[in-house]
């Protein structure tokens, strides 16, 4: 996928591809008569605030109860949105986006530019307490940095209203990508008079107001969250999709069983069952790449065991972790094992070579394991003892099982740790754990949204590897002509220092139903859109 930057002078306003994205039926195309779709999420969903939310799954819903200054299409190619293009100084420091004065809160109310400077001052503001706040300095939006810190108040951020219809924002250093950043939640306005009278209850059922392509009638934590239609939506009137319905099921096996059973429109399929299912259901098992990856985020911090301050330790317990055997016996489902941080997919990102991974077999590395391990003063008769935490699914315990034997080969002892999401996310936050499962699915297609987590003030990098060499680095590459090489320095750190065990790179391993059309099948990101679905009649 071609990495859309839409860099433009200051006299040149940029269309977009396309001036509106929906549903695009084709000719002849026979429409069901009832148009819901029903997906499957596996945790509940933590919080319906777009400042809020970390989740992917939460994202999902995001998207359609609101709508950024930009979407993307079935390619990851970005679309009009509430903007409907932008200008940019020709400094490349400036960018001013016109907003298109149909948009309409789900109240009936304007959507105006002062709702997006409301919505991004809230995510840095302290007070917010946003994981996400760190976003605005991704961004590099001018003072983003003290205003987070708490430094310099939030009308200090370089985001002004010129009108109602016009955004302008300010950053600090040139980013070729940074309209595509427009589309993560966190960057959705929101309304700051729902907000003001309603509290933390602004997102329930009936209070929240949003501006996207459905409103919110039920959310029953943990159950199921119901999505209606919006008729007050710019594009209203070619949304086909009248019903959205999120299923929370923490069991992979009873989702892909209430699939089969036509209770589901879409669900992942579980760890091994791809090879039967496309074989059994070919027009509705897929498998695609998709932008996140699998890791073992291990806790060098001050609250970690001490063994993990050990680089040896930690380079040891990578080595010994045999990828074949996760992504071909276990996943089966077109994963790629991971040796490294950012997934192979994204655009123009090459690996940089690695020892361990390009010129060690795996004989070769459990070997190196046991002398790194040996050296550290640890064997199968003084093992190592980690707790390895994971969040509820049959998948996370079978990788989980199969590392913890994988490593005991080398003397470390592993004893699994079984939370649901929200408590598993709560103890990493805390720094409670040794070594946890986690992933991370990009934020935009561009290296720098792995990269960027394991700085020293990514809000994100729970285990606490803090190294002044990799800031550097991740900040030369934000005024780089050509970051890639940075990029590939910061991923040499990484494994050199291995604050994580990478595990594997993801691919979308779905069942969809074949009467649902629309969902994207090209995008890495796999961002989706209700009001771009449709269901055929059989």
């Amino acid at each position: 996928m071609n990495m859309k930057t839409l860099l433009a002078t200051s006299a040149i306003a940029l269309s977009l591809s396309f001036q509106a994205q929906a549903a695009s039926v084709p000719d002849g195309v026979t429409l069901a008569a009832e148009q819901s779709y029903t997906f499957w999420l596996l945790d509940a969903i933590k919080s319906m605030d777009p400042q809020i939310n970390t989740d992917v799954e939460g994202s999902d819903v995001l998207r359609n109860l609101f709508e950024g200054l930009y979407n993307e299409d079935s390619d990851g190619a970005l679309v009009p949105g509430v903007a409907i293009d932008h200008t940019v100084s020709d400094d490349g420091l400036t960018y001013t986006f016109n907003l298109r004065d149909t948009a309409k809160w789900s109240n009936g109310e304007a959507v105006t530019a002062n709702d997006f400077v409301y919505a991004w001052r809230r995510l840095a503001d302290p007070a917010t307490a946003s994981e996400y706040a760190w976003y605005m300095e991704l961004m590099q939006v001018e003072n983003a940095s003290a205003v987070v810190a708490g430094d310099m108040p939030t009308d200090a951020l370089g985001v002004t209203a010129i009108n109602d219809h016009t955004l302008e924002v300010k950053i600090t250093t040139p980013l070729p990508y940074f309209p595509q950043m427009m589309v993560h939640a966190s960057t959705f306005p929101v309304p700051q008079t729902v907000i003001e009278a309603n509290g933390d209850n602004w997102t329930q059922p009936g209070t929240l107001v949003g501006n996207g392509a459905y409103t919110l009638t039920e959310h029953t934590l943990g159950e199921r969250v119901v999505m209606e239609a919006n008729d007050t939506y710019w594009d209203a009137s070619n949304t086909v999709m009248k019903t959205l319905t999120a299923l929370t099921i923490n069991d992979q096996n009873q989702a892909l069983t209430r699939y089969l059973a036509g209770e589901l429109d879409r669900v992942d399929i579980p760890a091994g069952q791809y090879p039967r299912l496309a074989e059994e259901y070919p027009d509705q098992a897929t498998s695609t790449p998709y932008n996140c990856s699998y890791i073992y985020m291990l806790n060098v911090g001050e609250k970690g065991p001490e063994a993990l301050k050990d680089v040896r330790v930690r380079q040891a317990m990578a080595f010994a972790i045999d990828r074949d055997i996760i992504v071909d016996r276990i996943l089966q489902g077109g994963q790629k094992g991971a040796y490294n941080w950012t997934h192979w997919a994204v655009a123009d990102f090459e690996r940089p070579h690695s020892e361990w991974a390009d010129d060690m077999d795996q004989a070769q590395r459990i070997e190196k394991a046991k002398e790194l391990m040996a050296e550290a003063g640890y064997s199968t008769d003084n093992p190592l003892e980690l707790r390895l935490q994971y969040n509820t699914s049959d998948d996370h315990k079978k990788i989980a099982i199969a590392a913890s034997q994988m490593l005991k080969a080398i003397g470390v002892n592993i004893v699994l740790d079984n939370y649901e999401w929200k408590i598993h996310t709560d103890r990493m936050q805390s720094q409670d754990f040794d070594m946890a499962r986690y992933a991370w699915c990009g934020d935009y297609n561009e290296a720098s949204t792995y990269l960027d987590l394991m700085t020293s003030y990514s809000g994100h990098n729970n285990g606490q590897w803090f190294n002044d060499q990799y800031d550097q680095i991740m900040a030369d590459s934000k005024t780089a002509a050509d970051p890639q090489p940075l990029y590939q320095q910061a991923e040499t750190l990484l494994t050199d220092e291995m604050p994580i065990i990478p595990i594997y790179h993801y691919a979308n391993v779905d069942m969809i139903a074949a009467d649902i059309k629309g969902l994207p099948q090209n995008n890495v990101n796999n961002t989706w859109y209700g009001k771009d679905i449709y269901r055929v009649a059989e």
